[in-house]
Parts: C-alpha cells; sequence; structure tokens
C-alpha cells in the first residue's frame, strides 16, 4: 500500500514537471516569435526613415539614390538574403551619415534634423531589437537541448531558432551625438 503510494506520487510529480517543462518551452517559442515581429517591425521602421531621409531632398542626389537603393534591397529581400540586404542598408547609413560635416548641413534644413533625430532612434531599436531576439533564441535553443526536451520532443518537430546576424554598428555621428 505505501509503496505504491509513494510509487504513485512520483509519477505524479513526474508528469507535472514534464507538463511545467513543456509549458515553459512553449512560453519561450512565443516569446522568440514576439522578438521576432519586434525585430522585423524595427527593421521595417528604419527601412521607411531611410526612405524618407532619401526622399526629402535634404540630401545630394547620389546619396539619395544610394541610400534609396539600398533600402529598397533591404526593404524587398527574400528570407535568404535578408541578413546581408539589412548589413548593407546598416553600411550605407553609416556612410551617409557619417560623411564630413554631414550633421551641420543637415541640421540647416528645417526636416534635416528631424529626420536625423528619427533615424538615431530607427537604428538603436534595431540594436536593442536584434539583441533581444538573438538572446530569445540562444535561450530557446538551450531549452531544447537539454535532455528531457531531446527525449520527449517537448519541442515537437520544430528546428532550433536561426540568430539574426547583421551589422547594426550605428554611425559614428550618433555616437558624437550624445
Amino acid at each position: 500500500m505505501t509503496i505504491s503510494l509513494v510509487v504513485g506520487a512520483v509519477i505524479v510529480l513526474t508528469a507535472v514537471y514534464i507538463s511545467w517543462r513543456a509549458g515553459r518551452l512553449d512560453r519561450m517559442h512565443i516569446r522568440l516569435e514576439t522578438a521576432r515581429a519586434a525585430l522585423d517591425a524595427a527593421l521595417i521602421s528604419r527601412a521607411a526613415v531611410c526612405m524618407e531621409l532619401a526622399a526629402s531632398r535634404v540630401l545630394d542626389p547620389a546619396t539619395s539614390l544610394v541610400l534609396a537603393a539600398a533600402t529598397h534591397e533591404a526593404r524587398s529581400a527574400g528570407p535568404e538574403e535578408r541578413e546581408h540586404a539589412e548589413s548593407d542598408l546598416s553600411r550605407t547609413i553609416r556612410a551617409v551619415m557619417d560623411q564630413d560635416r554631414f550633421r551641420e548641413r543637415l541640421a540647416e534644413t528645417p526636416e534635416g534634423a528631424a529626420l536625423a533625430a528619427e533615424l538615431d532612434t530607427a537604428v538603436t531599436k534595431v540594436i536593442y531589437s536584434r539583441r533581444f531576439y538573438n538572446n530569445a533564441a540562444e535561450v530557446t535553443r538551450r531549452a531544447q537541448r537539454r535532455w528531457l526536451a531531446r527525449t520527449l520532443r517537448l519541442a515537437g518537430h520544430t528546428d532550433p531558432p536561426s540568430f539574426f546576424e547583421i551589422d547594426d554598428a550605428e554611425p559614428a555621428s550618433f555616437a558624437q551625438q550624445t
């Protein structure tokens, strides 16, 4: 009688623990999807600000064309090329914003300073969103690799989440602004 009670208690506790681990893994996947949506929103916002800056007539025509082309590539890139295209846009933003006395010339126009501030905010959001997403991906990968999750297939048939690796360093002129 006592042995069956102990065995029953162990079985119930094991089932509760497995259920808790499965729920935790499910919450991690939800957090990962939310982080990915926030990263996509930040990238789209950055592209929108870049396109607005390129079309604002604040920049010289060649710079506008280069920025618009990089922005278009980032917005229209497929899943396989997206990281590369977003990195190219980051490098283009740095090249545009780090031109000699660019900030001063931009501040001379009525909408230039506002666009620069908006771009600064958008670039910072991309940096933080990417870090948050990659952190969520690492935590989820670690949980999926645990022996209990692998043995009982608590993650189902989902692939381990991939990291989003882009060159997202902010322009030097943004760092000098503070």
